[in-house]
This record gives C-alpha cells, structure tokens and sequence, in this order.
C-alpha cells in the first residue's frame, strides 16, 4: 500500500452534530463537510485507524485492544438521545499489539485496555468520515502530564504504521476554553493562537518540532488551551509525520472560535 497520511482534526462540542444543540446550523455544515472528506485524504483506503482522542488519558500511552469496542458516552447533561448513539466500527487487536511493540520499543512503558470503549472524541468526527463503521479503529491514550516533547517522540515511534496501511487521526480541538465557548468570549484569542499554529504547524519537521514543543509561549496560548489535551493529539500526528511538511487542510470556526485541520502526507 501507499503511505498513508495522517490528520489532525477539530470533533466539535459533544454529542454534535447527531443531537440538536442549538449551534449555528451554517457553522456546524462546514465542520461536518470537512468532515465527511477526510475519508477522501488516503489515496488508497486504510486497512484500520489508530485515533489519538484528547479525551483518554493515562499514565502511560495505553491501547484500546477489544474486537468490539463498545461506546463511550463520555459527555454529560445532553438529551437523552445523545446516550443512544451508535458508531460500530470493529477494534483491531493485532494492531493494538502492533501498536504496544513500537511504542515499547521506544522506550515508553505502555499498557492495553480490553474495556476501553469508544469516546465521542472518535465516534463523532468518525461518524460522519466512515458512516458505516466499517473500517477497524484501534484508540492510543494520550499520556498524564501532557509533555508535548514526549507525545512528539510518541507519534514518532509510530511512523512505520504508515506504510502498513494504517490512517493515523488525531482528533481534539485547535482552540478549547469551554467557559470562552459558551460566553461568547475568546474570540480574538482563538484567531491570535491560530494564527500562529498555522505556521507552526506547517513548517518543516526540525522547526516544526521546536515551535510546538514551545507552545505556551505562542500568542494567546493559555487563553486558548487553558488545559492543553485538546492540543496534545496534534504533537502525535506531528511526530508520525516525521519529514512530511503539513498544509492546514481546513479552517473555519466553532460557536464563533477559530478551529483549524493540518494533515501531512497522503
């Protein structure tokens, strides 16, 4: 097979786009546009997905390695439709093994979760890319502390999967302040940070690696990522792009706050 790329890419606000939330309707069709195109990045289709969420996290980068990951419905007070669902896709446990090998191998402890299930940071941007959940999905934690060196040398221990048919994801959000989201407030934070993470992001692997180890001190950084598991999945698919040079595939906003895709490769 070809290399595969990877993608990091913005899953939203909860339950969205499957349950009314009172969004702007124009703003959400955008997101889930772009979406849906990201089965359309690989040249050829994947054999699975390893999804790095920022919604797992663990003391040392663990696997999902059931057959059947079950859902996750790791968000709270929405309807009670938000609770029902489903996005099937099969785990992969020899992938998950695979994925447990190179990580090991360098030098990371690392762990497998046969009950981790599906969190809304994977089955919401992947209902919308692989509707009929059929393609295997395998899910990488990321790891407690939230060092953006160590979660860059983490995507760089996974780089050989590119070329073993697997399509590595990074989902989270290029700007996550909940309290700015819902106040309507934060919005020149989110264009200055993104502003810079445009660059950042795009520029070749050596510089690349150093600005985004360097993140807090890029413009309005903490006003962006108060808490930064949001922007932690993007240091894996960096480092699992090793020498691909990013473009910033899409960029528009979410309740107003500017959120961007990169994707490398592909």
């Amino acid at each position: 097979m070809s290399r595969q790329p990877v993608v990091y890419l913005p899953h939203g606000g909860g339950p969205w786009p499957f349950v009314e939330m009172g969004l702007d309707r124009r703003e959400g069709e955008l997101l889930a546009g772009y979406l849906r195109d990201v089965a359309k990045v690989p040249v050829e289709r994947p054999r699975a997905l390893l999804v790095v969420s920022s919604h797992w996290e663990a003391a040392v980068p663990t696997v999902s390695s059931s057959p059947s990951p079950p859902m996750l419905y790791d968000y709270y007070g929405f309807p009670p439709e938000s609770y029902t669902v489903q996005w099937p896709a099969p785990g992969d446990p020899q992938l998950a093994a695979r994925v447990v090998a190179l990580v090991a191998a360098a030098g990371f402890p690392t762990a497998a979760d046969p009950e981790r299930g599906y969190d809304h940071g994977t089955f919401v941007p992947l209902k919308l890319t692989y509707p009929q959940a059929d393609v295997a999905v395998v899910q990488l934690s990321l790891v407690k502390g939230l060092d953006p060196a160590q979660h860059l040398a983490l995507g760089r221990a996974l780089q050989p999967l590119r070329d073993e048919g697997v399509f590595i994801v990074g989902s989270g959000m290029s700007y996550h302040d909940l309290r700015s989201f819902f106040s309507g407030r934060g919005k020149v934070a989110a264009e200055a940070f993104d502003t810079w993470l445009r660059t950042a992001a795009t520029l070749p692997q050596a510089d690349r690696d150093a600005a985004l180890t360097g993140w807090a001190k890029a413009p309005s950084a903490r006003a962006a990522h108060p808490r930064e598991e949001h922007l932690l999945p993007l240091m894996v698919v960096a480092g699992a792009a090793g020498a691909d040079v990013g473009q910033l595939a899409w960029s528009g906003t979410m309740m107003g706050h500017r959120v961007s895709a990169f994707h490398y490769g592909g």
